[in-house]
């Protein structure tokens, strides 16, 4: 029991920290969120392209702020970067594994589960660096990966900031609701991302006339919006990544949770590290 309760944290933030990354996920959101609260008159003015650049300034140096402020503190040691690299680098293996097939993605479960032993820094970072990583291995590079990754490390800390005294079966019942809830919260910002793209656009089909309107009063464009996520990604793609992290979590969660645990303990981030006579 005490065990279980320790609540290792392989990166422990401090207060200066906790007020930049809280800041930096206020920021983030306003950033995903700006379409359905300030409108423009101006349709060419409301693309994400020329915002991409400010969400990596805004997104990447939180990471390094992170990092050096609990390097300053002592709350990071090399242990814990060597646990990040290696946890980084599964996740970018494990993400081409089905992904662009009906929603399919591995990447987050795992994210989740190691949020959820390691803590709320340690997620979020790991979520960054997941997406990074993996955005390079598979030439996913391009003007929605900072959205992705903000996304991603959203998910990482809302894991590492679930109750605490949760276990055995209700804990994994927890893990699971919140894998299908991430899902969908991934989708939802990343249609959000792409919705004010369609500003000024055609749309045909099912989606006709559910493009953003720059100006138009903010209750018609938050109708258009939920329809439009609906429809392009809350049946289809979002439900599919909710399957599988709820599948990956009930199957595959318990297994993983003590294999994280007993490398944390071992770890023992909080100890200085020694090396042999």
């Amino acid at each position: 029991m005490t065990d279980f309760l320790a609540r290792p944290r392989a990166i422990r933030i401090r207060p200066r920290a906790a007020v930049v990354l809280a800041t930096a996920s206020v920021l983030g959101l306003a950033m995903f969120c700006w379409p359905l609260l300030y409108g423009h008159p101006e349709p060419s003015a409301v693309g994400h392209t020329s915002d991409a650049p400010f969400l990596f300034m805004a997104t990447l140096p939180v990471l390094i702020l992170v990092v050096l402020a609990e390097l300053a503190d002592g709350g990071l040691d090399a242990k814990a970067l060597a646990l990040l690299g290696v946890l980084s680098a599964i996740n970018a293996g494990l993400r081409p594994i089905g992904a662009g097939t009906g929603g399919i993605e591995l990447v987050f479960f795992l994210i989740v589960l190691a949020g959820r032993v390691f803590g709320p820094g340690f997620g979020f970072v790991l979520g960054s660096t997941s997406l990074f990583a993996s955005a390079l291995l598979t030439a996913g590079v391009g003007p929605w990966l900072p959205f992705q990754m903000l996304a991603s490390s959203l998910i990482g800390l809302g894991a590492g900031l679930l109750p605490r005294r949760v276990r055995g079966k209700a804990e994994i019942a927890m893990l699971a609701a919140y894998g299908v809830f991430a899902a969908y919260f991934f989708g939802l910002l990343m249609s959000l991302w792409l919705w004010p793209f369609l500003a000024g656009t055609s749309l045909s089909g099912a989606t006709a006339g559910l493009g953003f309107v720059p100006g138009a009063p903010v209750l018609g464009n938050l109708h258009r919006f939920a329809v439009f996520t609906v429809l392009t990604s809350t049946l289809g793609w979002d439900t599919g990544r909710a399957v599988t992290n709820l599948l990956a979590i009930v199957l595959l969660g318990p297994a993983v949770l003590t294999v994280l645990r007993r490398a944390a303990r071992r770890a023992a981030f909080t100890a200085p590290v020694t090396f042999g006579q």
